[in-house]
């Protein structure tokens, strides 16, 4: 049996444009702290190798301090660890995957055709190649059949399972026809599960960490125990905060009420947008955030609620307001703003109903 841990997608570096400079630059810290983790988790699962699918890096410009965090966790590794630059982070002189000192156990694919790296001691060969742009429109499966009799066949590349994609696109009739044992992937940030084609498994892990309201939910890296005609893979987490969603419906309640009885145990680490829904009067927003904000790493509220039904229910009066009404109603079911004729004709009708109104 192998025991591989298998990773991708960690954009080391990245911007983290939706958050505060100071909130940017402690997650970007955070990010290296993932480094050190899936170093344990190697330790921990006594993996025999570690598949690093790409994208580790958010792009060419990286800071010092991350790189030398970079190589000093795989380093740290006591296996080999293989690893196939992406569209983010391709291969060229210039790049730290060129121009860095690595540790002994890390082998960096940097060749744009297929590299094959024979492991006598785990009677497998890894199979990899590196993006050399931030697009590759051939198949890192073109062509290719991997030798049989030869032992356990693994490839870790990044590469990208949806049809004419720029980004190493490859069919799931060539993963069946490829002869591998396990295909390591990198590139699509929502993991996929083990997978199977053929005789060949397969997966994405996904990244280890959200970045954004895209990527939601627990995240980490995969541990694989390959044996020949099996395999079975297990989500190790990694990150230590979360992305979430919460929808809340506020019908009939006080919307602080309705949100603190949604929401889970501990949100003090993650990141939530919640979506007021339901009926109801337009829930003032600034305040509800100052009184919900300390509960939460950070927080984004959107107002998704409808106004009462009963707000349409005099368009049928023959008055200045039933006329109004009726105006405002046929504006609502031909634009798509519907909500913002419904404010609008709240508005109108506060008003209206502060005069006389005036019959037909």
């Amino acid at each position: 049996m192998i025991r591989i841990i298998h990773g991708a997608d960690f954009h080391l570096d990245s911007p983290f444009s939706g958050l505060s400079p100071d909130q940017a630059a402690r997650r970007r810290g955070e990010q290296r702290e993932l480094l050190g983790r899936m170093a344990q988790a190697a330790r921990e699962r006594a993996a025999d190798l570690v598949l690093l699918a790409g994208d580790l890096l958010d792009s060419e410009r990286v800071f010092q301090e991350t790189a030398q965090a970079l190589a000093r966790a795989l380093g740290d590794i006591p296996c080999p660890v293989f690893l196939s630059p992406g569209n983010h982070d391709f291969w060229s002189p210039r790049s730290v995957y060129a121009t860095l000192d690595w540790p002994e156990n890390v082998h960096i694919f940097s060749s744009p055709q297929m590299e094959a790296v024979e492991l006598p001691q785990l009677g497998c060969t890894v199979w990899g190649r590196a993006f050399y742009d931030s697009r590759q429109t051939d198949s890192p499966l073109a062509g290719f059949r991997a030798p049989e009799g030869k032992g356990v066949q693994i490839m870790c590349v990044h590469g990208d399972t949806a049809p004419q994609s720029e980004y190493g696109p490859l069919s799931p009739a060539e993963i069946e026809t490829s002869g591998l044992d396990y295909l390591a992937l990198g590139h699509i940030h929502q993991g996929s599960g083990l997978r199977r084609a053929g005789r060949t498994f397969w997966a994405y892990p996904g990244c280890p960490e959200g970045r954004g309201f895209d990527e939601l939910g627990q995240k980490g890296v995969l541990y694989v125990e390959l044996e020949e005609g099996r395999a079975q893979a297990q989500l190790l987490p990694l990150g230590r905060r979360r992305y979430e969603i919460l929808p809340v419906d506020v019908t009939g309640k006080e919307p602080l009420e309705a949100v603190l009885a949604a929401l889970p145990q501990d949100t003090s680490e993650h990141i939530y947008r919640i979506l007021l829904t339901g009926e109801g009067e337009s829930p003032n927003l600034p305040a509800l955030e100052r009184e919900l904000a300390p509960r939460f790493y950070g927080l984004t509220l959107r107002d998704q609620t409808r106004l009462p039904t009963d707000l349409w229910k005099r368009r049928e009066e023959d008055t200045l307001t039933g006329l109004f009404l009726r105006a405002m109603w046929t504006k609502c079911q031909e634009e798509p703003e519907e909500r913002t004729y419904q404010m609008a004709a709240r508005f109108g009708l506060a008003a209206l109903e502060g005069g006389e109104d005036v019959s037909l």
